[in-house]
């Protein structure tokens, strides 16, 4: 049975997912000022998928599932938020935006996969979704309402994969990241075509930029396959309830590497809101961690007491027993018991 709790190491690696997650939107945004959206992203996936697909094995699970996993969790999530942070959506507030993903995704896992979240994790959800509320009154008037749109269907597309990882539960989170990414490249490249135009396309191909290139690495090599390679392993040992709390840590290290990078400086609403979603993810990760306890010292405890009943039960048959049997041997001899 999967933990309702994450332990300490996988509570580590989620973490180390997020941080990544987080830095991975000034990257985007460093390429988007010399890349069509939807050609970048297609360029993202050719690095995830290639050379890497002839080196991984494919998923151990059914093709529907490889094939669901990359509409929503790749193509429909990125496509939307690079079209959104290409229309203007702060980096530091899109992935902020995106971690409504995080509700979405526990309703969805409670409806599809029967997962009910502990009071621990509902506590922590309901913590961290003050801490983004916050942090959007001090942000919100500043976006504008379509890119805000855009990234809300990407987080709906990013819940929606989530519970998909979570039900195709697969043995290698790196290879269905591979091979679930094969979906994106030729779609979107046709899309950039149609979209963004052959000239936007040919002069970003022919005269490719540094920084765009170095981009594109980064959001392959450590947010793709890295980061979500870590991201399915967990979801496949663990429910969905219990790791996708740790993403709300996402926008505190995109405001913070924001911060650094592009000069944004966080307004004292953004530092109280991030300091909400920390509180967030403390108490879904620590106080559903003391629930599991308790259940498993109540476990301990009950063991030895119905082990005691059932052994009183078949000492109290065993005389029983015994008792009949001298009975009937004492009078078949004539003699009496003593």
């Amino acid at each position: 049975m999967p933990s309702a709790t994450l332990p300490a190491r996988d509570a580590a690696l989620a973490t180390l997912v997020a941080v990544v997650w987080g830095v991975n939107f000034i990257a985007i945004d460093r390429g988007l000022a010399s890349a069509p959206p939807l050609l970048f992203v297609a360029l993202r996936f050719v690095l995830v998928c290639f050379p890497a697909v002839f080196l991984v094995p494919r998923p151990a699970v059914p093709w529907r599932l490889v094939v669901a996993l990359g509409l929503f969790m790749s193509l429909g999530q990125f496509a939307l938020v690079y079209v959104a942070m290409h229309l203007g959506m702060p980096a530091g507030l899109t992935p902020l935006v995106l971690q409504s993903q995080v509700l979405l995704t526990v309703l969805f896992s409670s409806l599809a996969l029967r997962e009910r979240p502990t009071r621990g994790q509902l506590l922590g959800v309901l913590v961290g979704a003050a801490g983004l509320a916050v942090v959007a009154v001090g942000r919100g008037p500043h976006a504008p309402l379509l890119p805000l749109l855009l990234v809300v269907a990407a987080a709906t597309s990013w819940a929606i994969g989530n519970v998909i990882a979570r039900h195709a539960r697969p043995t290698s989170g790196l290879s269905m990241v591979v091979w679930s990414g094969l979906v994106v490249p030729v779609p979107l490249l046709a899309l950039s075509l149609l979209v963004e135009g052959p000239a936007a396309v040919s002069a970003a191909v022919t005269h490719p930029d540094l920084g765009a290139l170095g981009s594109a690495a980064f959001t392959a090599y450590l947010a793709s396959l890295l980061g979500y390679g870590l991201w399915n392993s967990l979801l496949a040992r663990h429910p969905a309830t219990a790791v996708v709390p740790f993403t709300m840590l996402v926008p505190v290290a995109g405001i913070a590497a924001a911060w650094v990078a592009l000069g944004e400086v966080p307004a004292a609403t953004e530092l109280a809101g991030g300091l909400l979603l920390l509180a967030g993810v403390a108490a879904a990760a620590l106080l559903s961690r003391r629930q599991a306890g308790l259940r498993r010292a109540a476990n301990r405890t009950a063991a030895p007491v119905a082990g005691a009943a059932v052994g009183a039960g078949t000492v109290g048959a065993s005389a029983a027993v015994r008792g009949a049997a001298g009975q009937r041997y004492a009078g078949c001899s004539g003699q009496g018991a003593s």
